[in-house]
């Protein structure tokens, strides 16, 4: 027993996953199922845990472990997230997802679990963004979920990174969603991109119906000119544009997820939470990320 609680501990200090059995009740399933904490489950106030609901196993969920401690007012956000390269495996942002997480969201990626150390692959849907979607407002009304009435289905991320990004703006139009976060990306051309992407048009952007955020790798990455472009484009929502010099990678598998989690997660907690201190980051002029060493900003639409 020594041995084992001494090899936990060192995995929460090296940041290295661990998995153990929840029971049925305690991951909102019919059926055990294997979690992994990622790192040491995040810097928030909700430690978070990974792991594949038995009635979604095409999705990793990331949510506070102990839901209890939401209490009956707080619920969670929605946040869906759609991979680079279209992959069905959200394994290099699994950093990133997970310090989200801790900040009390509930956090759908496309693509089952990763096992530890794996590099997942095959081709992902934009339309897996909305079985997520549907999937969390089904839970958060099934009595027999421990998700049951803890999910705030009004509030709704919808979210990727570079072909996940374009995923993203794909399904944006939905009526449900309420943010829109677009990661290392951008509309390429008019219709153009690799085979398997989302052929969107720059005529697409018209249909955003919500505040949007760009994340971007500044002149290094290879969706800086496209995602810029987009912005420049976009002049009826609220749009905020920030780049920081790391190029196309971003900083998802740096711990915690990096700079971009810290302003993602900001974003998050402002639009989907009404937090408006985290919202100082985006408003006022000069808006307080502008302060920032480390990332350049523009915005419109936004006091």
């Amino acid at each position: 027993m020594k041995k084992i609680i001494i090899s936990l501990a060192f995995c929460v200090l090296t940041g290295i996953g661990f998995q153990q059995v929840l029971s049925a009740q305690e991951a909102g399933t019919s059926q055990k199922v294997t979690t992994r904490v990622v790192e040491d489950g995040g810097t928030g106030a909700y430690s978070a845990i990974m792991y594949t609901d038995t009635s979604l196993t095409t999705h990793t969920i990331f949510r506070p472990k102990d839901l209890d401690v939401l209490g009956m007012k707080t619920k969670m956000p929605i946040i869906v997230w759609g991979n680079g390269a279209c992959a069905n495996s959200p394994w290099e942002h699994i950093n990133f997802l997970s310090e989200v997480a801790s900040h009390g969201f509930l956090v759908i990626a496309i693509g089952p679990m990763p096992q530890e150390g794996e590099r997942g692959g095959g081709r992902s849907a934009s339309s897996q963004l909305i079985d997520a979607i549907d999937w969390a407002i089904a839970q958060n009304s099934n009595e027999d979920s421990q998700l049951y009435g803890k999910i705030d289905v009004s509030k709704i991320a919808v979210s990727g990174m570079s072909c996940g990004g374009l995923q993203t703006l794909e399904v944006a139009p939905d009526p449900r969603i309420t943010t829109a976060v677009v990661c290392n990306s951008g509309i390429i051309g008019n219709g153009g991109g690799f085979p398997g992407m989302p052929a969107l048009s720059k005529d697409h952007l018209g249909k955003l119906h919500t505040p949007t955020l760009y994340l971007l790798g500044g002149e290094k990455d290879i969706a800086y000119n496209n995602g810029m472009d987009d912005f420049k484009r976009i002049n009826h929502v609220p749009v905020f544009v920030a780049n920081m010099d790391v190029g196309h990678g971003g900083t998802y598998a740096q711990p915690h997820g990096g700079e971009f989690a810290k302003v993602a997660t900001a974003w998050y907690k402002w639009q989907l939470k009404g937090d408006k201190e985290a919202g100082k980051m985006f408003t006022g002029n000069p808006c307080g990320l502008s302060k920032s060493t480390v990332w350049t900003v523009e915005k419109k639409n936004l006091e």
